[in-house]
């Protein structure tokens, strides 16, 4: 490490059990956040703060005025651009030493396996069942950890699906999917700030899993009504009969 490094990084360099080796545990890591809207902005953006080594950042969609109510790693200069590359270009203003890879295209199963393979965490952002499943599947296959968040109107969830340790995955929780529309924020509507904690919950997850600076969360769902502030744990197990990671 650099002493720009120890300057930049002084603050969770202080924390117990963080130290140099968790700041370069988080230098050598690498990210993949899909969907770079109100959850991966926030998420991506503390990625980049706490100075995870390489991020790759996929998201096809293209950046909308609606967006900017909550989607807080876009500015009005880039609307109309790629997603991946408007949040590619904030993060490496925020932090210049930290790789970026943007895929401006929307992901298919086909070719997610081979990306996954090359990441150490996977954080699902995305806003439909078909893209959750097909990550859910690949992260199993890579033994990746993937740490998946949804948040609706005033309400969220939370989960970090690791197979590799004997834990639950996405298609445990979500056995048959569900109704796409259901999770979409432009029939429901969404608070900015209820995606922001979300987000940010996700990236303290990876920056957990990513230094051991504490446990992770396996084997559970984190439930938040934000509107009233009453947050639950509740204890997620595998099922014996999931197609995707007991079948």
């Amino acid at each position: 490490m650099t002493d720009a490094d120890l300057a930049r990084y002084s603050r969770q360099l202080l924390l117990p059990g963080f130290d140099v080796a968790g700041q370069e545990a988080l230098q050598a890591a690498t990210v993949l956040v899909v969907g770079l809207g109100g959850l991966g902005s926030p998420a991506a953006l503390y990625l980049a703060a706490a100075g995870v080594g390489r991020l790759v950042l996929a998201d096809g969609d293209i950046l909308e005025s609606s967006n900017l109510q909550r989607q807080i790693v876009h500015s009005e200069a880039r609307l109309g651009s790629h997603k991946a590359d408007s949040a590619a270009a904030m993060l490496k203003a925020l932090n210049s030493t930290v790789q970026i890879e943007a895929i401006p295209r929307h992901l298919v199963a086909e070719t997610l396996p081979a990306l996954v393979t090359r990441c150490d965490l996977v954080l699902d952002a995305s806003d439909n069942f078909a893209t959750r499943f097909a990550l859910n599947r690949a992260c199993i296959a890579a033994a990746v950890p993937l740490v998946s968040a949804a948040a609706i109107r005033l309400e969220g969830q939370l989960a970090v699906f690791d197979s590799a340790r004997g834990g639950p995955c996405y298609r445990c929780l979500y056995p048959e999917g569900g109704d796409d529309s259901s999770l979409s924020c432009s029939d429901s509507g969404v608070l900015g700030p209820v995606v922001g904690v979300l987000g940010s919950l996700q990236a303290l997850e990876a920056i957990k899993y990513l230094t051991g600076i504490a446990e992770p969360m396996h084997s559970g769902l984190l439930v938040l009504d934000l509107a009233t502030l009453d947050i639950r744990r509740l204890a997620l197990a595998r099922r014996p009969d999931c197609p995707d990671c007991t079948g």
